[in-house]
């Protein structure tokens, strides 16, 4: 779980870059936040050794008055990834791993679905998105929950058909992460919820950040998740508290499943702009490792954006190790965004500029977090200011209605037809070779159907046109999909293929993936 007209230029004057935020910073940041209508909202920014802002903003939840503060816990969703790439870089400066040592060597069992990448694939390939797989494929593994261990998880893996050649091109993985944390554990004999809370943000001095959804519930000091939910889609209509624990699968927390605070996040950022070392001088890992972290591995699609985004066009775009690398403005950008369900989060480091700083919000008003985060780059580039609060919400705004107006279309003329079949022959238990089995049953009311590896991932089950059946789940915060059942020669389901409802539903919602076919029953 991302990001309009006219940029609105308020300040004109061009200036060096500054060390300190810009003026009335605070004071803009609620403004926009209440405007926006984001319930909470945290703040750290790092310049040049110091931390010259972290703290929060409005509430931890809607209808309740405890502050958001410095030290409010916000889940960071794929921000985590460059702290699943720390915790490996402690290994590799204990000689246990080097990035380019094959998966294999430390997990014997994992396989990918080709045998010849399953011997090639390197720890490298793992964190740089270029394993073959699509773009987010598998993430119904742990979207929206998951009952798989995260052992299960990759054994699974190797079930994924590839969408490309190996290392031939960049497609976002959460997956291969997952088999990251997997090789953690195998290779120090901890989880990676252990390894990494003991040798990553301990160390920094990330005193409250957390790795179990557990020590994130058992703190009082947390946010809680929003969304926007009644509108038609999601992200359109009114903000509502979402219930915290309908969260990712933990089998996924490698790829991202920290909850961090302002104070911990300025202490990531001083140890990121430290080469791995915190301000007093203890070393998280070193910086040959660092420099790894930051050096481009996979190049990333450059191409171009909406007029009214122009200016954020980026000419050279790569992925590092667990980081986009790109250009902004003339300037080196190295950041990373983060969405789970009811949180947004940015982490951004202008190396040249020795500032870095992050931003977590408890929605999914992702304008706020991308127009934050160009407006302080900006100021600390020293470049003409723009209202990019605003002109992210414009080009939100737009994006929403042209997919109401998509699903409003598409909603609105179902073809007058009949099913082949009649609904109790579709009954029955489904099989993909990934995901697992999809059961379908009859009751009084009709066909419910059930995705087994997930859970209270159910519902009815309503004829849409033709041999297409619509998903109607009890939980509906959910992304509906459509199930089209092909049949055989002797006029039985063969196999049902899926696709999501929303046109701009969510990549993670990999319903195209899946490809369910029955399982055979003996006589």
């Amino acid at each position: 779980m991302k990001h309009v007209c006219s940029a609105l230029l308020f300040t004109l004057a061009c200036a060096p870059a500054l060390a300190a935020p810009p003026a009335d910073f605070e004071a803009r940041a609620e403004t926009l936040r209440q405007r926006i209508g984001v319930p909470g909202l945290a703040i750290a920014i790092v310049e040049d050794g110091k931390t010259t802002l972290a703290r929060g903003f409005g509430v931890r939840q809607l209808g309740a008055p405890a502050a958001v503060d410095g030290d409010t816990l916000f889940p960071t969703g794929s921000t985590g990834k460059a702290i699943t790439v720390a915790a490996l870089a402690t290994l590799v400066d204990d000689g246990k791993i080097k990035w380019d040592d094959k998966v294999t060597e430390h997990l014997p069992g994992f396989q990918m679905y080709d045998p010849w990448v399953t011997r090639e694939i390197t720890i490298r390939d793992l964190l740089t998105h270029r394993s073959g797989l699509g773009y987010g494929a598998g993430d119904l593994l742990f979207v929206p929950r998951s009952k798989l261990s995260r052992a299960e998880t990759v054994h699974r893996v190797r079930f994924l058909e590839p969408a490309t050649s190996f290392r031939s091109t960049y497609a976002y993985s959460n997956l291969m992460y997952v088999v990251a944390g997997q090789l953690i554990e195998q290779v120090s004999g901890k989880t990676w919820e252990e390894y990494t809370r003991e040798h990553v943000l301990r160390p920094a001095g990330m005193t409250v950040s957390t790795t179990h959804n557990e020590d994130n519930f058992a703190t009082a000091n947390r946010a809680y998740p929003h969304a926007r939910m009644n509108g038609g889609l999601r992200g359109a209509g009114d903000q509502v508290r979402l219930d915290e624990h309908d969260d990712l699968g933990r089998n996924a927390a490698p790829a991202g499943g920290i909850a961090s605070s302002a104070n911990d996040l300025a202490r990531w950022l001083h140890t990121l702009l430290g080469a791995g070392a915190t301000p007093e001088g203890k070393r998280v890992f070193s910086a040959a490792t660092h420099e790894q972290m930051w050096t481009p591995s996979m190049p990333m699609p450059t191409g171009p954006m909406p007029p009214e985004l122009k200016l954020i066009e980026s000419k050279l775009s790569s992925y590092g190790l667990g980081w986009d690398l790109m250009d902004y403005r003339g300037a080196r950008m190295i950041w990373h965004g983060g969405a789970v369900f009811g949180f947004g989060t940015a982490v951004v480091v202008l190396p040249e500029q020795n500032v870095g700083f992050a931003i977590a919000i408890n929605s999914e008003d992702g304008e706020l977090v991308r127009g934050l985060m160009y407006e302080l780059a900006d100021h600390y580039l020293g470049k003409p200011q723009a209202d990019w609060p605003a002109t992210f919400q414009a080009y939100k705004a737009k994006k929403v209605k042209q997919g109401l107006e998509l699903v409003k279309a598409k909603q609105a003329k179902p073809v007058k037809s009949t099913p082949s079949l009649p609904p109790a022959s579709l009954v029955g238990t489904y099989a993909d070779p990934w995901y697992g089995k999809l059961a379908i049953t009859q009751d009084k009311n009709g066909l419910r159907v059930d995705f087994t590896s997930t859970q209270r991932m159910a519902g009815r089950l309503e004829h849409w046109q033709y041999d297409t059946w619509i998903t109607r789940f009890d939980d509906h915060a959910l992304e509906p999909a459509y199930l089209s059942f092909a049949f055989d020669k002797d006029g039985k389901v063969g196999g049902i293929k899926l696709a999501p409802v929303s046109p701009i539903a969510d990549f993670s919602w990999d319903y195209a993936d899946l490809n369910f076919t029955p399982i055979k029953t003996t006589e």
